[in-house]
């Protein structure tokens, strides 16, 4: 606010600075003006050569007043003397037309002063208090304080502005929600488990102990003690295999809303994303031709699929070209996001869509993990499909969108 105020005393004081020079230079010229002076020497010139003249003629000369009338000096007009035939006269002379530009020039100057002025007050009270209101809620939503004000601005500037950073707020509590209440039932699942597993791990220990102690003579007591140990060590193994599916659940949540879309707006999207950065770093980037058609599915989720497989081309493959491709079959379109440079083994295909999974060519590369993860289970629920394959030296994904 500080800086804006600042802006608008120098518009200001760049516009004092304007007028005051514009009027000085509009006053010398009134009297630095040549027309009148070059009438009067006409006029002297007529006098001498005819004694009388018209005035008509000297449209700037408004009297001519010799000096045998008296008072040749005083007179409430502009004036000069001439003289002709040894007689000095007074000749007045008008400056009503550079008046005129004065106040024409004045009066446009301060007009535009009045709009620029109101302008200025119009993005002081619209956009730059708006703005100020809401710079510190980014801040405190990081700082993780979702119960920051939020202003309500019905500003057509900042109205959806507010409304989107209130979708974020309620969106991040929501998934602190979530991440609470799913942590708090992983916890009371792992207790139990752990609990269970107890009662099999001690049945074990003791026939263990008495195997090992000969408690037992009898043979049919030994093999029963030994199915004893077997089946509680498949108990615990069901334990065990429960606590590893409770580690590897989901750990995040997906919300697709399915409607339809054209292919165009979202394939436009992802070229005005890229290719002005594709332009900067020299690498191909080839959008190949396709049939417009209406697709079943949640559009943000399929435009993030879609830069999920363009950034794992910028980071895995060399830089030199990265295309999508599109087929039909079978309801379905096809759209493929290809890459030059592939090093990844045939053998890490089945495996890159897991969670976390990272493939022999990811090192000294940063990364997670979970592109292809997140792929993979929001084309699933938008009931589509993604595949991968490797065609020489080049990486090739295909998201399988429904048509509507």
């Amino acid at each position: 606010m500080r800086t804006y105020r600042r802006l608008c005393i120098l518009i200001v004081v760049i516009y004092l600075i304007l007028l005051v020079g514009l009027n000085l230079h509009l006053r010398d010229r009134i009297y630095d003006d040549g027309y009148y002076r070059v009438e009067a020497k006409r006029l002297a010139d007529s006098i001498e050569e005819t004694g009388s003249y018209d005035l008509e003629d000297y449209p700037h000369i408004i009297g001519v007043y010799p000096e045998s009338e008296g008072e040749l000096y005083k007179s409430d007009e502009h004036y000069l003397i001439i003289e002709a035939n040894d007689e000095l006269y007074r000749v007045e002379y008008k400056t009503d037309k550079h008046k005129s530009i004065i106040f024409v020039v004045n009066g446009s100057l301060s007009i535009a002063f009045a709009v620029i002025f109101a302008v200025l007050i119009y993005i002081m009270r619209k956009i730059i208090r708006p703005f100020g209101r809401l710079t510190n809620v980014p801040t405190e939503l990081a700082k993780g304080n979702l119960a920051v004000e939020i202003p309500e601005e019905k500003s057509r500037f900042f109205g959806k502005f507010t409304w989107g950073v209130n979708m974020l707020r309620e969106s991040i509590e929501n998934s602190r929600q979530k991440e609470i209440s799913m942590q708090k039932d992983r916890k009371l699942l792992l207790l139990s488990l752990s609990h269970d597993i107890k009662t099999p791990l001690s049945a074990i220990k003791l026939n263990a102990e008495a195997l090992e102690k000969g408690l037992y003579k009898d043979e049919e007591k030994k093999h029963s003690a030994a199915i004893n140990i077997k089946k509680r060590a498949d108990e615990i193994e069901h334990f065990v295999k429960e606590i590893t599916e409770a580690a590897s659940e989901d750990f995040m949540t997906f919300e697709v809303k399915k409607t339809e879309e054209f292919l165009s707006r979202i394939i436009n999207k992802i070229n005005d994303r890229y290719a002005a950065q594709f332009a900067l770093t020299a690498t191909e980037f080839k959008i190949e031709k396709y049939r417009d058609c209406l697709l079943s599915c949640d559009p943000d989720r399929l435009g993030e699929c879609l830069q999920n497989l363009i950034e794992n081309a910028i980071k895995y493959g060399d830089g030199r070209f990265i295309g999508i491709s599109f087929n039909s079959m079978d309801g379905c379109e096809l759209i493929t996001v290809t890459n030059s440079g592939c090093s990844l083994s045939k053998k890490d295909l089945p495996e890159i869509f897991e969670s976390f999974h990272r493939g022999s060519n990811s090192t000294g590369i940063k990364g997670n993990g979970l592109g292809l993860f997140i792929c993979k289970r929001l084309m699933t629920l938008m009931e589509g499909d993604i595949y991968a394959d490797i065609n020489g030296d080049s990486f090739e994904v295909t998201l399988v969108v429904k048509l509507a």
